[in-house]
């Protein structure tokens, strides 16, 4: 009765190394409800099997860069939930996130199993979101806004405000958040010298500026309590 929960578990150790940079056991111990010490001998196993597992002393574990598994088996109930994501997704305002969210989901599709496919094309059909009727388009720069985010990359905007007053600016990207289906970019600007949000959809240009930045180390939870907190 025990090898099947441990297979399980196997499995879905190596979904975790394989999703994250770095795992603690500890971490792993209280997700999958077992002792750390289990997750050591869960450890050797799979290095016993040819996973390429490195042990990062007081840090945790990873798997080695450029090593990939076969194609995951999705669930239906994970399938579904990918095919409902999908329909949320195409009525985003961001052109750029449906774009390259369609071309992700096209290739995790390909993995899926005949009778799987057949499923996930019924349920595309019969799954449907009212926000953003007419699949309306506001902005175009949310992938590229990530990527300077998670390079650390100075980015050069002309912005017209609410007031309708147009500035150009260098801004560092520090994080994004979505409201009422517009998405806000917190983000340190050298022109005013401290954090500011930007509407994506009022960003008229943008471009990569050949600097990159020193990151804040600052997590947007402690971003909130700073710039809340009275």
């Amino acid at each position: 009765m025990e090898e099947k929960p441990r297979l399980s578990r196997l499995t879905a150790i190596l979904i975790q190394l394989q999703s994250s940079k770095i795992v603690t056991a500890r971490l792993l111990a209280e997700k999958y409800g077992v002792s750390i010490r289990t997750i050591y001998r869960d450890i050797r196993t799979l290095e016993k099997s040819g996973i390429p597992i490195i042990t990062e002393e007081g840090k945790g574990y990873s798997i080695m860069d450029g090593y990939s598994l076969p194609p995951v088996m999705f669930t239906e109930e994970e399938a579904n939930a990918l095919i409902t994501a999908e329909q949320l997704i195409i009525k985003n305002k961001d052109s750029s996130f449906v774009k390259y969210y369609i071309e992700a989901i096209q290739k995790i599709k390909a993995t899926l199993k005949g009778s799987q496919k057949e499923k996930t094309n019924l349920l595309t059909n019969r799954v449907y979101f009212t926000n953003n009727f007419g699949n309306q388009k506001t902005s175009d720069y949310l992938m590229r806004i990530q990527l300077a985010i998670t390079n650390f990359q100075v980015l050069y905007i002309e912005y017209i405000s609410l007031a309708k007053k147009h500035t150009e600016r260098d801004i560092e990207p520090f994080a994004l958040y979505s409201t009422q289906g517009n998405w806000l970019l917190i983000a340190f600007c050298r022109l005013r010298k401290e954090f500011r949000v930007f509407r994506i959809d009022f960003i008229q240009n943008i471009n990569s500026v050949n600097e990159h930045f020193e990151s804040h180390n600052m997590t947007l939870e402690e971003y909130y309590k700073k710039t809340y907190t009275i």
